[in-house]
């Protein structure tokens, strides 16, 4: 698959912008807590990113769905570009306040709100016919190596200077609006020419109507809602593990490493049987490895249950876009994407803000362990509630 030119563009293009997210998540995370020493404003990161996916989950997917994705995705990365770019002038200058930082965040969640939906719409039409599993694996990876790396270089750049990181990330996401532009689908996407106000809203139909769907999608939204122990990593880098940025970005790197090791198994191990069922085991294990990194007070083991939690992570993520997309008609992608996105951008950032509000009640590792076990239930519970979802038995 790595032959097929457009599919290795679409690749470079997901790592790039991936190394351009977790550069500057690491630098805003780290910043933000530099200056204000809140756990709360940490978890405003996480609310302040989601806010543009609620308030525009319509218009995104139907943009998506509307107009040529490849342009979609591309103008997003110029503005992530620019905006990481904006920070860097301003981390350097030294007027960079933590107001800005956030409006910058802000800019960044809208950002994402459009390009998600549509990035994951292009997949389907760049993948061999048959192969969507192994493409989605293998695109996962690609973005986990980036993963891995980028936390890394973040936490190095931070340290030398906080205006180097933001200029890496800016550099970065240039280089992924090069790449997707280089994109040539293998099958047409169908575009409308005219839009209803029921178009705008029939992702959300569609996903009601589809109870495996919805099922993946929720369980996804109310598990990593709760296991969003990843968001007090500055707290656990500085306050208990007693490592400094380099330190936080080894921390945030470590889910990755887990990650890839499980997409490099993936891509040529396809899962072909109980696919419901593993996704609903690797849940629980994520769960679990929550609660082993919240109590641990060595950096060994905090990496390793990171990792751990990555390698199950991957397989839920894998599982779950296939299912959805292969359920889902062309025309329709976009709009359903942005409803999954909108769940995911909830588990991650909500779950970040959840996440800081429970540390500044109750502290970081309480609330951490608190979210694991709430991992935990909402997997068990969720295979009661949607039988359909725990017997799918095959994707492809």
């Amino acid at each position: 698959m790595l032959r097929h030119q457009s599919f290795l563009a679409f690749l470079l293009s997901r790592s790039f912008s991936r190394f351009a997210t977790q550069i500057s998540a690491v630098a805003i995370g780290w910043q933000v807590y530099d200056l204000t020493g809140s756990a709360f404003d940490l978890g405003m990161i996480g609310l302040v990113q989601f806010l543009p996916t609620a308030l525009l989950l319509f218009v995104a997917g139907h943009t998506a769905d509307r107009y040529e994705r490849r342009r979609v995705v591309q103008l997003c990365e110029i503005v992530e570009g620019l905006t990481a770019l904006y920070l860097a002038w301003g981390a350097y200058a030294g007027w960079l306040t933590v107001t800005q930082i956030f409006v910058a965040t802000f800019v960044l969640g809208i950002v994402g709100a459009f390009e998600s939906p549509a990035l994951a719409a292009l997949l389907p039409l760049i993948a061999p016919t048959g192969s969507l599993q192994r493409a989605t694996a293998i695109s996962s990876g690609a973005s986990q190596i980036a993963t891995i790396t980028g936390p890394m270089i973040g936490g190095f750049a931070y340290a030398i200077a906080p205006s180097a990181s933001y200029a890496i990330a800016g550099g970065f996401a240039l280089c992924a609006a090069i790449c997707i532009g280089l994109v040539r689908l293998t099958q047409p996407a169908v575009v409308k020419d005219t839009a209803t106000p029921a178009d705008l809203f029939a992702g959300v139909k569609f996903v009601r109507n589809n109870p495996a769907i919805l099922g993946t999608i929720s369980l996804d939204l109310f598990a990593v809602l709760l296991g969003g122990a990843t968001a007090l990593l500055p707290i656990y880098a500085r306050d208990i593990l007693e490592t400094g940025p380099l330190g936080l970005g080894i921390l945030r790197a470590a889910p990755a490493v887990g990650a890839l090791m499980m997409t490099g198994f993936l891509a040529h191990h396809t899962i072909n049987r109980r696919v419901g069922m593993r996704m609903f085991q690797a849940v629980i294990v994520f769960g679990a490895a929550t609660v082993v990194f919240a109590l641990s007070h060595w950096m060994w083991l905090s990496v390793l249950a990171l990792a751990i939690l990555g390698a199950a992570d991957t397989i839920s993520v894998v599982i779950r876009f296939s299912l959805v997309q292969l359920a889902t008609p062309d025309e329709m992608r976009g709009r359903v994407g942005a409803v999954n996105f909108l769940f995911i951008n909830a588990s991650n950032q909500l779950g970040q803000f959840e996440s800081g509000i429970t540390a500044a009640l109750f502290g970081a590792m309480p609330a951490a362990v608190l979210g694991g076990v709430g991992t935990i239930a909402i997997a068990l519970l969720w295979m009661k509630l949607f039988p359909t979802l725990r017997d799918v038995e095959k994707l492809e």
